[in-house]
């Protein structure tokens, strides 16, 4: 087991990955003294898989529980949605303590965080993610929020959990495609920020694809402490920091939103993002063509899309203008110098953007 500790003051907590971590929570639970009854938002696809790995040491401590499902799809992430958890949540919390686990992937936690920020003006919870991309990256940071039919994420809030606990047999149930998308997340941190990870993943991308234990333990880990070591200097995105972990979202969710999140799930989106950005990066004189085709190669070779198939450069461009990253009439997107090192560029001319995307349609 991997122990990191996300220090932020009173909102520090820890992030504890390995195989066979469930077995403490309840230990967890008390030593945190986060309540006597949890409530635990998941799919049904979780539930009827992992319920027992999960109750077992909730019994043992004397938890009390209850399960809220929701569908296991983007469309959750829904005020409706939220509004129905609130209300299931509030008839479960009758003169006791209550706190949330969110159990499942991205969609799960994001929505969890959220009910649980604004919940009786926040209640603690536990992330316990199930999917690789959630144990690499929305598990970790306390973003939480749901979507509009503008955009994804547009009602929000910063609200930290108090533990997150990655429980890497949970991976086991997740299809190719699944893993695939968590590893194009893991690219990312190799890209923005430790390029010997970026060699390692080259050499050893395989490993990842099969769930290899220690190579899995060895990117999650580090993919973590890289995400921590961020947020412990810029938790809300004020001093411009946090804005490196962007890297290939603005153009990955704008892929996404122009296929009604149907088409391309969010770590495909990201690849494609992330191809995007070198493109423009190339194009903008900030690093060599072997810089680029290193990124696509590296995508292209873990079974992640470099082209885009199926979507207008019109409609992709109108979701474009919708990230919520625009400032005014402000562009900003996350770019390279080399692999491990960023540059934030404002106003990239939409020329560029636009003949990027095109060269990358695949109609």
């Amino acid at each position: 087991m991997k122990i990191i500790e996300l220090k932020l003051g009173k909102r520090s907590y820890q992030i504890k990955t390995g195989f066979g971590v469930i077995k403490n929570l309840g230990r967890e639970i008390r030593r945190l003294n986060l309540g006597t009854d949890a409530f635990i938002v998941t799919n049904n696809r979780i539930k009827l898989r992992y319920a027992k790995n999960l109750l077992k040491p909730l019994k043992e401590s004397g938890i009390n529980y209850i399960f809220k499902t929701v569908a296991d799809s983007e469309k959750s992430k829904s005020l409706t949605s939220c509004l129905r958890v609130i209300q299931e949540l509030a008839r479960f919390d009758q003169k006791r303590k209550v706190f949330i686990i969110a159990f499942g992937g991205g969609v799960i936690g994001d929505l969890s965080g959220f009910i649980s920020a604004i919940y009786k003006r926040g209640v603690p919870y536990i992330q316990i993610p199930t999917t690789l991309l959630a144990c690499v990256d929305s598990s970790i940071g306390g973003k939480t929020g749901v979507d509009l039919k503008f955009g994804k994420n547009l009602v929000g809030a910063f609200y930290q959990p108090r533990l997150v606990m990655s429980e890497l047999s949970f991976l086991k149930s997740l299809s190719s495609r699944q893993v695939r998308a968590g590893l194009a997340e893991i690219i990312k941190y190799a890209i923005i920020k430790d390029k010997k990870l970026f060699v390692y993943l080259e050499k050893n991308y395989p490993k990842i694809i099969n769930l290899q234990k220690r190579a899995l333990e060895h990117v999650v880990n580090r993919c973590a402490q890289i995400k921590s070591g961020i947020i412990q200097r810029d938790e809300t995105e004020e001093k411009g920091l946090r804005t490196i972990l962007n890297f290939g979202h603005t153009l990955g969710h704008a892929i996404e939103a122009a296929g009604n999140y149907q088409k391309y799930n969010h770590g495909e989106g990201i690849a494609l993002g992330m191809v995007l950005a070198g493109q423009i990066s190339k194009e903008l004189g900030l690093i060599s063509e072997n810089v680029r085709s290193r990124i696509e190669n590296l995508i292209k070779s873990a079974g992640l899309p470099v082209f885009i198939k199926g979507l207008s450069l019109k409609k992709i461009i109108e979701a474009y203008y919708r990230d919520k990253k625009f400032i005014g009439e402000i562009n900003r997107l996350v770019l390279i110098r080399d692999i491990g090192k960023t540059v934030i560029k404002q106003n990239v001319p939409l020329n560029i953007i636009k003949d990027s995307l095109a060269s990358r349609l695949n109609l």
